[in-house]
């Protein structure tokens, strides 16, 4: 049996989506040959996947593109790999370009996964519903994300929620010494602050940066580390300025060995406005570091009563909460979010369901 998995593209600002296809793709490996495009982008050193070099007006058919979309389904029909029995595709942009494709090869089976909140179309409900349920799966990464996928597209979309070998991920990780060293941290600064992920508007990070400069001052060893890049950086060097946080805070870009740092951390912050799962929250608590985050249905799918939570975009709540997270006992928080997180029962699910999707049937 063969595998294609079809990512929209490459690079940084998709590596969160590509790495939970390769967990997902981890569990089938063993039985499958397992081959990877990317629409869009360049492969990451070391991995080996097909580049189309597409730009995102041909793949939505934009313009004159919407003419020649036949004929670019057609080149994708004909680079299949010999073989291929499913086709795993990251997201509904990636659905709206094959399926019209794989509908035409009823030996294929397609699986859909969402990773996020997405602007869905009656067109897309429309496509869906031309696939018997043998040859198309839809999956999300939450059950929070599943649940208003269903509402919208009167379909079964199942869940396959993201998680880690919670053992392989703590060998891999560094120390705190090893980890601050990495990232330039004094070894006695506390508490340290940490958050990861695009410098984008949607990851809250300037709230929390306002948030950071109204309880420094009563912390004066406080530091807060924001690793990632994006847009949103020169706004963030600026502000960062402005508020007379030089040293304080620091901005390191993007780190691909971030996953083994988060031991550099007192707690960790999240303060997205939506998320599709948030595998930084995963990552941090398995690390052995607490979390923060938005008050989002998600993160109360995973944590419950033992997060602590503020309200997106909320700069007084997100101080208030860090200088009780400061004050606190982060040991014991910790506690509480690995019980709820349950990460050896999460990797067993996710495992779990991974195979079953992609088995033969």
């Amino acid at each position: 049996m063969s595998i294609l998995n079809i990512m929209w593209a490459g690079g940084s600002a998709y590596a969160s989506v590509q790495k939970v296809h390769q967990q997902i793709l981890s569990h089938v490996v063993d039985r499958a040959s397992v081959d990877t495009w990317l629409l869009q982008g360049s492969a990451e050193a070391g991995e080996a996947a097909l580049e189309w070099k597409l730009s995102s007006a041909q793949l939505k058919g934009r313009h004159l593109w919407k003419l020649l979309l036949p004929r670019l389904r057609a080149r994708f029909q004909k680079a299949l790999p010999d073989g291929v029995k499913i086709v795993l595709l990251d997201g509904v942009g990636v659905a709206r370009v094959m399926l019209p494709m794989l509908k035409r090869l009823p030996q294929v089976r397609a699986v859909v996964l969402f990773h996020g909140a997405t602007r869905l179309r009656q067109a897309d409900r429309a496509l869906f519903e031309q696939f018997p349920a043998a040859q198309l799966t839809l999956a999300a990464v939450s059950q929070t994300l599943a649940d208003s996928l269903e509402c919208y597209l009167q379909q079964p979309v199942a869940v396959l929620r993201s998680a880690f070998d919670p053992v392989a991920f703590c060998a891999a990780a560094l120390s705190r010494e090893q980890a601050r060293m990495r990232l330039e941290l004094p070894l006695d600064a506390t508490p340290v602050l940490g958050a990861v992920g695009r410098l984008v508007d949607g990851k809250g990070f300037g709230c929390l940066l306002e948030a950071f400069a109204s309880v420094s001052p009563d912390w004066p060893d406080a530091h807060l580390v924001i690793v990632g890049e994006g847009q949103a950086r020169a706004v963030l060097e600026a502000r960062i300025e402005q508020l007379g946080l030089q040293g304080k805070v620091s901005l390191p870009g993007h780190l691909s060995d971030a996953a083994t740092l988060y031991r550099a951390f007192d707690w960790v912050a999240v303060p997205s406005t939506q998320e599709g799962l948030g595998l930084i929250l995963q990552e941090a608590v398995m690390a052995g570091v607490p979390v923060l985050t938005s008050e989002l249905a998600v993160f109360r799918e995973q944590l419950a009563d033992a997060g602590w939570y503020a309200p997106s975009g909320d700069v007084q709540a997100w101080g208030h909460l860090m200088a009780q997270a400061f004050a606190a006992s982060a040991r014991e928080v910790l506690e509480a979010q690995s019980r709820a997180l349950a990460p050896e029962q999460a990797w067993k699910d996710f495992s779990e369901t991974s195979q079953r999707l992609f088995s033969c049937r």
